[in-house]
């Protein structure tokens, strides 16, 4: 009995320490679950403002009165997986580009939308009426924001929006990590980041992507903003913040290319091993590149010592380019988390991600960017940042590739939601069925 006990407690042990390197691979705040309990509260707050509207005045009742429909099928467990990301980043003369954006100039992103009763009362042949030039939008400037449509209240009205518009839904880039949580799974929506404790935390401009994966465009949606204040979501236009770094900045950093960190794992503990500390910092090394990582569908390194702590283990993302071209324009943008993942930058906002979850950016060869870099990428990017203040049902649809986005700090609740969505013509990737050690993990997480 002793020692099926000792048998249980090292077991239990292995797996407390994969669910916490698994946490760390994640890297920003969008891996920390929300509790099913916290996620049924919030559905039935949606059931209620759904509710709470039919005893409106009978102009608004008028606006959201609907045909009735049938329920929409369940896609829960049918999404094929994020495509792979489109690299088409060779050869680019980045002085000709920038002076050709700087000639011919760049258009207005955002295409702003608002509802009126009549747009209401067409329910979804609004959307169908205007898919064309809606779509033409996305495709030449990026970004298009849909305001005071009723449609978009509640999740299934949310997918019927984007069904009409006929995106094709995937998985998260890192959906098989088992660290994206659904709000609505039979919709094929995932909850934005809404957590109290990440409440406080700057999430900078950033792509949904990874170096292997990419969703082509993202559909955000608000059900309830911010009760106390802030949570804006932004947005920002790659081409623009391209256009407007300095042409050396740009050339350094893709002649020499760019890796990002993902997580820290502080191994300094290992020291009481004392002899038998470096077979330890290779346990825990081999643990993580074999047992953990590959939950992640992601090429990393695991590095000790990058930022000069040699007791740290990150998990590093290979190199790439922080310019790509546009898959369907051809023409160059910033296409790189930097704003959101230096530690510098995080270092100098408001951040509440634990240690483990800090992310960093380095040079090809793991040299530090410098600091003066950071802060001219800082404040390019920032000039083009278009808080949107969005209220329920106002929708926003991006084209991944083109515009990087983010969220402002808040206090109070707060629910947001995503889709993520493929172009519809590449290949179907089926994701398979997580194993029972995956499982078992990411219920340690939750």
């Amino acid at each position: 009995q002793n020692r099926r006990s000792q048998s249980v407690l090292k077991m239990g042990a292995r797996l407390s320490v994969l669910a916490a390197v698994s946490l760390t691979l994640v890297g920003s705040g969008k891996a920390f679950l929300q509790s099913p309990l916290m996620k049924a509260t919030q559905m039935r707050k949606l059931s209620q403002q759904a509710t709470s509207s039919r005893h409106a005045t009978p102009a608004l009742r008028m606006a959201l009165s609907m045909p009735l429909m049938a329920p929409l099928p369940s896609i829960e467990g049918q999404l094929p997986d994020c495509p792979v990301t489109k690299w088409s980043n060779d050869n680019i003369d980045i002085a000709a580009e920038q002076a050709k954006y700087q000639k011919e100039g760049i258009a207005e992103s955002l295409l702003t939308i608002t509802a009126t009763a009549e747009d209401n009362a067409k329910g979804l042949d609004f959307f169908i009426e205007n898919k064309e030039r809606i779509m033409q939008h996305m495709t030449q400037n990026g970004a298009v924001v849909f305001k005071n449509f009723d449609m978009s209240k509640d999740p299934e009205g949310f997918r019927r929006v984007w069904e009409t518009l006929e995106f094709a839904p995937c998985l998260d880039p890192i959906h098989s990590s088992g660290l994206r949580s659904f709000l609505s799974a039979k919709d094929g929506i995932y909850e934005e980041v809404n957590k109290k404790s990440l409440a406080k935390h700057y999430i900078g401009l950033h792509n949904e992507s990874t170096f292997k994966k990419t969703a082509t465009y993202g559909a955000f949606v608000c059900f309830s903003p911010a009760t106390v204040s802030g949570g804006e979501f932004f947005i920002a236009d790659g081409a623009k913040i391209f256009r407007d770094l300095k042409q050396e900045v740009v050339e350094d950093l893709y002649g020499r290319g760019i890796r990002i960190s993902v997580s820290n794992l502080d191994l300094g503990f290992l020291g009481v091993l004392g002899p038998m500390k470096e077979k330890g910092m290779d346990f825990f090394k081999g643990l993580v590149a074999t047992a953990v990582a590959p939950k992640f569908d992601m090429d990393l390194d695991m590095i000790y010592g990058a930022d000069g702590n040699p007791d740290r283990l990150q998990a590093i993302e290979h190199k790439q380019s922080p310019i790509n071209r546009h898959p369907v324009s051809g023409s160059p943008v910033w296409f790189c988390n930097v704003h959101n993942h230096a530690r510098y930058l995080r270092d100098r906002r408001p951040c509440s991600v634990p240690e483990v979850g800090m992310t960093d950016v380095y040079y090809g060869n793991l040299e530090k960017l410098p600091s003066d870099t950071l802060d001219h990428i800082n404040d390019v990017s920032n000039k083009h940042i278009q808080n949107l203040a969005m209220e329920p049902g106002d929708v926003l649809l991006i084209d991944n590739y083109r515009m990087l986005h983010g969220r402002q700090t808040f206090e109070g609740d707060r629910l947001h939601a995503v889709s993520w969505f493929r172009k519809g013509d590449e290949e179907v990737l089926n994701v398979a069925a997580p194993n029972p050690l995956n499982a078992l993990i990411n219920q340690f997480i939750k």
